[in-house]
């Protein structure tokens, strides 16, 4: 009977520890899938703020100066979420993931 339950003991032991960069890896999974989402939605909201001030400038509320400013540094963020979405999914992904 001891015998039996040392087994018992020593195989949910094995399971544990073998359980764990498994577990990680989920981890790290969802953690890359939810910077992905965040920059997605980041994104969105750089393409809102370009198309709301060339609105603002077609309707004369901003003027043509300002609104190249504006448009440039926009425009400027919004490649670099781009360059960060990119570089995420570009990196290098387990064979059990890819």
């Amino acid at each position: 009977m001891e015998y039996a339950l040392a087994l018992v003991v020593l195989a949910l032991v094995v399971a544990a520890v073998l359980s764990v960069p498994l577990r990680r890896r989920g981890e790290e999974e969802l953690r890359e899938e939810t910077r992905l989402a965040e920059l997605e939605a980041a994104k969105e909201a750089k393409y809102r703020e370009i198309r709301d001030a060339e609105l603002d400038h077609r309707t004369g509320k901003v003027t043509r100066e300002d609104w190249e400013r504006l448009d440039a540094s926009l425009r400027a963020e919004a490649l670099d979420i781009l360059h960060r979405i990119d570089a995420l999914e570009a990196a290098p992904r387990s064979p059990d993931r890819g």
